[in-house]
């Protein structure tokens, strides 16, 4: 049987929306899946609209789902018993229900909206105080199922309408169109700037967002702006890292955010003059934003344990307007974060949703006439290889000797 698989059974010629599973949902898997096959046959499973994408002869694929906003769920290098490097909630996606506030699924790269927080923030009604009883995430980025529009072996296309409304009361009419394409190995190397080492295996995929005006007014920035946020969660272990470099200037540092949950302790995060490693262990929760003024493209993450290396690419506009997510009444709501890295960990009351640790993005946000569109583009790339291979990949990539990996995950 083809990798590739699409329920979407005989609807093809009905333009491939609103199309139901094959088969009766079963009963959860006993125990977890533990590889990218075992994935797949889970999201199959539980959920309507599941489509994998793999070339004719490659063993790397992704599966993504409708279902969940167009959401990559998880890829490999290996076929169907290769690693599976999405987090995907399992617990939630098997009890078919919607959870309050947020309907965690996991996923390696959701399509979401900013602003979350402030004056003009989509996750709070208008007037409420900005306290986690009132956050709720938009349906529109949480529980609404997008629709296929084009599919191929290697490449799918969603679109969603929709309208969603800031704090301040402006309501924004819109159309989401939102493409994932896998890439082959002349792609990957294309995209990096070099080739890959030998003793590499790789998996890597493009994906394309759009949002559209579809209303009759102008959007201003006065009434509020939206940007396109990519979040992608990923599993942790004790010897994982998240890589972000940044732009080497005098005060990088103050454009540099490590607060937003309390500080992240120092065995937890250093800064270098350019780069930035912070742990990955899903132990300790700390959330880190690089500001468009200094973080450039290619955060990502090492995974010595697994001997795994992640790396995102995406645009910084460094003169752009970039949402503010902060909680609260803000003084400068346009000078927000373009990248973002979170490690989860346990709450105050020791319950926990992951673990998982996230590697985020977001384009600049524009204030769009009618049927004008906001684009942004991120690939996403995982390698295996021993650690020869993923020092060369390194090296490459961030001029990261992985002994310093080593020593900070060793706290020396």
């Amino acid at each position: 049987m083809n990798m590739r698989s699409i329920l979407l059974s005989g609807c093809l010629a009905a333009g491939l929306a609103a199309c139901n599973g094959a088969g009766t949902k079963q009963e959860q898997h006993p125990t977890k899946p533990v590889n990218f096959g075992e994935d797949v046959a889970f999201l199959q499973q539980h959920l309507k609209n599941v489509v994998v994408l793999k070339h004719a002869n490659d063993s790397s694929g992704i599966v993504v789902t409708g279902d969940y906003q167009a959401r990559v769920m998880t890829s490999t290098t290996g076929g169907s018993q290769g690693k599976s490097f999405g987090w995907i909630n399992y617990d939630l996606v098997a009890s078919q229900k919607f959870a309050p506030h947020i309907n965690a699924f996991g996923g390696e790269e959701r399509f979401w909206l900013g602003p979350e927080g402030g004056q003009y923030a989509l996750f709070f009604p208008p007037g409420k105080t900005f306290d986690f009883n009132n956050w709720q995430t938009p349906g529109l980025i949480d529980t609404a199922h997008y629709s296929v529009t084009a599919l191929s072996d290697t490449a799918v296309t969603y679109q969603q309408q929709g309208t969603i409304q800031n704090y301040k009361g402006s309501t924004f009419n819109i159309s989401i169109n939102r493409s994932i394409r896998l890439l082959g190995n002349n792609d990957i190397a294309a995209r990096l700037g070099f080739t890959l080492p030998g003793g590499i295996k790789g998996v890597a995929y493009e994906t394309d967002n759009a949002v559209t005006n579809s209303g009759d007014s102008a959007w201003q920035e006065q009434n509020g702006l939206l940007s396109i946020w990519l979040l992608g969660m990923f599993k942790p272990s004790d010897q994982t890292a998240i890589v972000a470099p940044f732009q080497h200037i005098t005060d990088a540092r103050k454009h540099i955010t490590d607060d937003y949950f309390g500080k992240i302790p120092a065995q937890n995060l250093v800064v270098k003059d350019s780069l930035l490693l912070f742990r990955a262990d899903g132990k300790s929760r700390g959330k880190l934003g690089l500001s468009p003024l200094v973080a450039k493209k290619g955060a990502g993450s090492i995974d010595l344990q697994n001997n795994t290396l992640t790396v995102l690419l995406y645009e910084v506009v460094p003169t752009g307007r970039y949402v503010n997510s902060k909680w609260e009444l803000q003084k400068e709501p346009f000078k927000g974060d373009a990248v973002n890295c979170y490690n989860d960990g346990p709450l105050a009351d020791g319950t926990q949703m992951g673990p998982f640790y996230e590697v985020e993005s977001s384009s600049d946000a524009r204030a769009l006439k009618p049927g004008e569109s906001l684009t942004y583009r991120q690939v996403t790339m995982h390698f295996e290889g021993d650690q020869k291979a993923l020092q060369a990949m390194a090296s490459q990539l961030w001029q990261l000797p992985l002994e310093e990996v080593q020593h900070f995950l060793s706290g020396k």
